[in-house]
């Protein structure tokens, strides 16, 4: 926490766009933006302030440690905020909103937003619970930069009927398609959608990934380090290579490690070990071995 903090990147300064040929130069823009963007997370070191559910605090910090950023799992009301002033990205995970985590959310995303520290919002079971999901309908309208979640709760947070059953999904990630592209529309956000194949839009693009490991799904946690990840990768890319960039280097971590994996203990392990490992060139590698790009438009 001793690092200098790292500046995100100006909103007010559009991206460039990816290129319009979906299958072929597209893919390698992003594949090559991947790559650099992990380079650049492990040169910097950014601080990652993690308002996170406190059952996976654990793996959420090591995940981070793992690629190059440096936790602060802070989420005492007045301290969260000062955090959120100096660091590079913020997550705002709603696993166990208890108390002080609910005191810390709004003010802390709200300073982050003044300080233009791109946050990344992990809305876990919402649309099942009403506390978290009166939360995230609020914390939608301070634009996330990237809102991360599986299937029914992309749904749920575009205002459809909930399938999930807590944290689990019960909606497939098509499903959710027109939700994602419908709330990266409203509200400039890129929108990404876990699942066997995951899919990640911000309106515009819609890219998928074909990446990741069974055994994702038998970790306690395994979802809530991703959105760390995206955090970290959103302190020194724009949203769009942030999700897909983390999305894979998760997913690529978690294909070799269970290939030496015993069960999903020894797994968790591993990946730990190998979101370590995974080096630049094996990240742009793998998001043009997994990904696709459209562009589409939004749909009615």
């Amino acid at each position: 926490m001793t690092s200098a903090p790292v500046l995100p990147p100006d909103p007010t300064t559009a991206p460039p766009a990816l290129p319009r040929d979906p299958e072929t130069s597209g893919t390698l823009a992003l594949a090559d933006a991947a790559g650099e963007a992990l380079l650049q997370l492990r040169a910097s070191t950014p601080l990652v302030q993690c308002l996170t559910n406190e059952v996976t605090t654990n793996l959420v910090a090591n995940a981070l440690l793992a690629v190059g950023a440096s936790p602060a799992m802070a989420a005492v009301p007045g301290e969260a905020e000062e955090l959120a002033g100096v660091a590079g990205a913020l997550l705002v995970n709603l696993g166990t909103p208890g108390p002080d985590q609910r005191a810390c959310v709004e003010p802390t995303v709200a300073v982050a937003v003044g300080a233009r520290t791109p946050w990344v919002l992990d809305p876990v079971a919402v649309g099942v619970l009403s506390v978290r999901t009166r939360l995230a309908a609020r914390l939608l309208t301070e634009r996330p930069a990237v809102v991360r979640g599986n299937a029914s709760e992309v749904r749920a947070l575009a205002g459809a009927a909930s399938a999930g059953r807590g944290v689990d999904a019960r909606d497939g990630v098509d499903a959710a398609r027109a939700a994602a592209a419908g709330l990266a529309a409203r509200y400039g956000t890129v929108v990404a959608v876990s699942g066997p194949v995951d899919l990640v839009t911000d309106g515009t693009h819609e890219v998928r990934l074909a990446v990741g490991h069974r055994f994702l799904t038998l970790v306690t946690g395994a979802g809530c380090a991703l959105g760390g990840v995206v955090a970290a990768f959103s302190a020194v890319a724009e949203p769009l290579v942030a999700a897909v960039g983390a999305s894979t280097l998760l997913g690529l971590a978690a294909e070799r490690a269970a290939e030496h994996a015993a069960g999903p203990a020894s797994f968790q392990v591993a990946l730990v070990d190998h979101l370590h490992a995974v080096t630049s060139d094996d990240l742009a590698a793998r998001v043009l071995a997994g990904a696709t790009v459209d562009v589409v438009g939004v749909p009615a």
